[in-house]
């Protein structure tokens, strides 16, 4: 079953590359969409969080950080990947995985304090809160 299926993917139409227009192979930058009626602070945790994920994936050990570029930003597949770096698919597939991993864990180390400073509704007001809320409820005496 394996064979059959890696002969399915091996027949899937390629693109020619020299047949599309020298713009057309340029990479674009996606940003975040920034509308004229979104709230200010919401502009400013997206740009906070877009500044976050960009460090995080300029900290990533170099051969983690040049797959995960060449693959998520650039959209090549595992085997132009490999080719362009001299690796073998399966490398490619691995390093892609603990980058995605590493990237998640630092980007979440670096994310929490900003989530708490961005929401401090936390500690005795909180609980005081949620007593009232109880009791109103008839939940607790």
């Amino acid at each position: 079953m394996n064979e059959a299926v890696g002969r399915l993917r091996g027949q899937r139409p390629n693109v020619d590359w020299t047949s599309l227009a020298p713009e057309k192979l340029e990479a674009q930058i996606i940003q975040f969409p920034l509308s004229a009626t979104s709230d200010p602070e919401k502009t400013m945790a997206q740009r906070e969080i877009q500044t976050v994920v960009e460090h995080a994936i300029d900290e990533l050990p170099e051969a983690f950080r040049l797959v995960f570029i060449t693959r998520v930003i650039e959209g090549m597949n595992i085997e132009e990947t490999a080719e362009i770096l001299g690796l073998k698919p399966e490398t490619v597939k691995t390093r892609l995985h603990r980058a995605r991993a590493m990237l998640r864990e630092n980007v979440e180390r670096k994310i929490g304090p900003v989530v708490m400073d961005a929401f401090p509704f936390a500690g005795k007001r909180c609980e005081r809160l949620t007593e009232a809320v109880l009791q109103r409820l008839k939940i607790t005496g």
